[in-house]
């Protein structure tokens, strides 16, 4: 039976490290030597695309030639990363001499120390070995990281969140949020969500949780936002760890900074993990790019709430007009006809192209393709509906060259 690996950390922070061959594996590899702090020193007569920058960055030394006897002097760990077998069994034979430990990249068991399946979490440095089996390693790895982002398994339940995070849940589908978003959701206690918000995740939360509906609902009923922050600090203030579960970003039309003042004044914590924003997601879903290149060199995200000819509108619409970038406009789905002759009037091509996507990134996506002349007419004719987001300008008509 072979003997296992012993499995150690080491502190590599300030402490010369050599690593020799500039290709994909060392490329790999650099990254976490970097962000463990390790003075990198690379040895190479090629290196990638990759590598390069992170030598011209500064982030790690490049002797750009082969390696030679000497390379390994003061070092504290090495990494035979070169292609030629020769040459890594002279690094590691080098590095043996020196008492150095040397990981080699083309024969793990040949060197000294082998480099785990590692991943980290919430600053948990997750390593696992399989005397070799690289698949069966990561696997294990994957899988727990994929428990602890999610929940499943607590690392820290003797010390339990506090306050309110305020979780930007992405377009929709529940597979969009981020992974510091899921696990903060499966901690909580209270979750006050909005219903563009993943919503198949709150068939997730265990039965304590209490959900709250913040009814935000398209010109419909609407929970004030005061009541809501009021919501957020009382469950807070009792102790309970809250959730504000929204759609999007919460920074992208989401009143998310209106909670995080109305917290900050309460004095209660806040811990705010940004979301996939449906001005940029959803489109692309849609297979329409918001920029390409020599298309569109500017995204404007422009609320359609408030029409142009209202007194509260803060949106310079002529300016908009006489842009020849990409104008995404969220919601506003009933003003679509005066947006259209607002900008057509400001100097828009009334062939402009214009998509419509109904309740992107969900089951029931609908997309309209359309122009700036009709595009009012065809969304009454075929029933879409709130919630939706309009691309207006050139990217929306690429998809139509697809094969």
């Amino acid at each position: 039976m072979a003997e296992q690996h012993y499995l150690v950390g080491l502190d590599l922070a300030g402490r010369r490290v050599v690593v020799v061959g500039g290709g994909t594996v060392a490329q790999r590899r650099l990254p976490k030597l970097i962000a463990a702090g390790a003075v990198v020193e690379l040895v190479s007569p090629e290196v990638t695309p990759s590598v390069q920058a992170m030598a011209d960055s500064g982030e790690i030394a490049w002797a750009e030639r082969v390696y030679a006897d000497g390379d390994l002097d003061g070092a504290w760990y090495v990494l035979a990363c070169t292609s030629s077998t020769e040459v890594n069994e002279a690094i590691a034979a080098d590095a043996e001499r020196r008492r150095v430990f040397c990981v080699r990249a083309d024969a793990g068991s040949e060197g000294t120390a082998v480099t785990p399946a590692t991943g980290s979490y919430e600053g948990l440095l997750v390593g696992v070995l399989a005397g070799g089996e690289h698949a069966r390693s990561a696997a294990v790895r994957d899988n727990l990281l994929a428990a602890l982002r999610s929940g499943a398994t607590d690392d820290r339940a003797d010390t339990p969140p506090t306050g309110v995070a305020l979780v930007g849940g992405g377009p929709g589908d529940p597979e969009l949020i981020t992974v510091r978003g899921r696990r903060l959701l499966a901690r909580a206690d209270v979750v006050v969500a909005d219903r563009l918000g993943p919503r198949d995740l709150l068939d997730e939360l265990p039965p304590h949780v209490e959900v709250i509906d913040a009814a935000k609902i398209p010109y419909g009923r609407a929970a004030a936002q005061e009541a809501i922050n009021d919501a957020l600090i009382t469950h807070a203030r009792a102790g309970k760890f809250v959730v504000r579960l929204k759609g999007g970003d919460n920074y992208v039309f989401g009143r998310g900074f209106e909670e995080v003042i109305a917290l900050a004044e309460a004095g209660i914590p806040v811990t705010v993990v940004p979301g996939v924003t449906s001005a940029f997601a959803v489109p692309a879903l849609a297979e329409v790019p918001v920029t390409h290149r020599g298309v569109a060199h500017e995204v404007v995200v422009v609320s359609g709430h408030i029409a142009p000819d209202d007194p509260a509108s803060l949106t310079d619409w002529d300016a908009l007009a006489r842009l020849r970038g990409t104008i995404v406009l969220m919601m506003g789905v009933d003003k679509l006809a005066r947006f259209a002759e607002v900008l057509v009037a400001g100097g828009r091509a009334q062939g402009t192209p214009v998509a419509v996507i109904q309740e992107g990134t969900m089951r029931t996506q609908r997309v309209l393709w359309s122009t700036l002349d009709k595009v009012a007419h065809d969304v009454a004719a075929q029933g879409i509906r709130p919630p939706a987001v309009t691309v207006i300008g050139e990217v929306a008509g690429l998809a139509a060259d697809l094969p």
